[in-house]
């Protein structure tokens, strides 16, 4: 049994409080020292909680944990190096060989290109459904699903799903585990936990970090599930640097006031957007337009800060469309306070035949807006400017 009584905190507790700092420190370093056998003894049987080694964990890294847990309502939260490696680590984390992984078509192409090769390869099965649409989810998952993965909203078309419904049906295989990739929502937006959702995945790269600075990710839910991922986590070894944590902890402190403004503006301009003749087709949430626009509305408290619309021009016509932006930055990603706007037949899909894109349904014409914090009537002005351009083609 430990005698030692002189240090009251664990030595993670000791070393955020020692400065007094208003921020959290960032703790830099990659292992820890034990002041004695005992302590490393009461570490190892439980008796404190402390740190061991820096792929195991970091004081700076478990306080952005808590904060994230808090802000999803999970019991716990695991960080990673990036929203990929969180969702990798997870569903190694929850398939073996044999198993099968329901997932929706709608979203990140890494992530699907995950699931149907990478994964495939270890001997896991999958079905690919459309998004959006919580009876064909569940009419895929059978005695062998272990996880159905979903964005909700979804990349780029922002297909939100029938969650409730679909934790429901999912009722009759007790052993799926559904993981949602709420990147697009925040927590802000929409809490997936409470709606049935067992794990909640956010690339944290976006939104929650919110300044283009960082990448990470996490999964969030009950603890004794997070564990498991963990544990992946400690193995495969895709753990979040303290600095990254710092940088993250920090966004979060804005992230309800960000979410709230580009929410705002994202509703505005998806509506004006809706006007345009040059526009064929708006695809955002908050707009009755939109297939989804009746669960969005019952699930979410805000519709987010990404608008996809498709312009009535070729390929080469809508690249020089966006090239008349002065504001909106051509780039990937989203969720940062900078307006970002992309082509995605020519950034993501770049690599892909035309055959194959639209196959995907990735149309010459698709743009997606990622609105920032900017004032609205400049990026509508922005907007203009695109709109013009393609007016000019018609």
């Amino acid at each position: 049994m430990s005698t030692h009584s002189s240090h009251p905190l664990s030595t993670a507790a000791r070393h955020l409080s020692a400065v007094d700092s208003l921020t959290t420190p960032i703790v830099c370093t990659a292992t820890y020292t034990f002041a004695s056998s005992d302590e490393l003894r009461d570490h190892f049987e439980g008796r404190v909680r402390r740190h061991e080694y820096g792929r195991y964990g970091n004081p700076t890294v478990r306080a952005a944990e808590e904060r994230l847990a808090a802000l999803d309502g999970a019991g716990d939260a695991a960080l990673f190096g990036s929203g990929m490696a969180a969702i990798t680590s997870a569903l190694f984390a929850l398939s073996k060989k044999g198993d099968h992984v329901v997932i929706t078509a709608d979203g990140y192409r890494r992530t699907r290109s995950f699931v149907t090769n990478l994964l495939a390869r270890f001997g896991v099965e999958h079905t690919v459904v459309a998004a959006g649409d919580a009876g064909a989810v569940a009419a895929a998952i059978d005695a062998r699903t272990r996880v159905v993965l979903a964005e909700s909203p979804t990349n780029p078309y922002l297909r939100v799903l029938d969650l409730p419904a679909l934790a429901e049906a999912k009722k009759k295989f007790p052993r799926a585990k559904i993981l949602i990739d709420a990147t697009f929502a925040t927590p802000e937006n929409q809490k997936p936990l409470a709606q049935g959702a067992d794990l909640v995945i956010h690339s944290c790269t976006k939104y929650l970090g919110g300044h283009n600075d960082l990448l990470a990710g996490v999964v969030s839910g009950d603890a004794g599930l997070v564990s498991v991922v963990r544990e992946a986590r400690d193995v495969l070894g895709g753990v979040l640097d303290p600095h990254a944590a710092y940088l993250l902890l920090r966004g979060l402190k804005t992230l309800s006031l960000r979410v709230a403004r580009q929410n705002a503006s994202a509703l505005e301009l998806a509506r004006w957007l809706e006007s345009q003749r040059a526009v064929e087709r708006v695809y955002y949430p908050g707009l009755a337009s939109h297939p989804d626009h009746d669960v969005a509305a019952r699930l979410m408290s805000g519709f987010g800060g990404v608008v996809s619309f498709v312009l009535r021009a070729d390929l080469e016509g809508t690249a020089r469309a966006l090239d008349q932006c002065r504001l909106a930055i051509l780039a990937p990603s989203l969720g940062g306070v900078e307006t970002l706007i992309e082509q995605p037949a020519i950034m993501s899909y770049y690599g892909l035949a035309p055959e194959e894109r639209a196959a995907l349904g990735i149309r010459d014409g698709l743009v997606r807006l990622s609105v920032g914090v900017e004032d609205v009537e400049e990026i509508r002005a922005d907007l203009a400017r695109v709109i013009e351009e393609v007016r000019r083609g018609l």
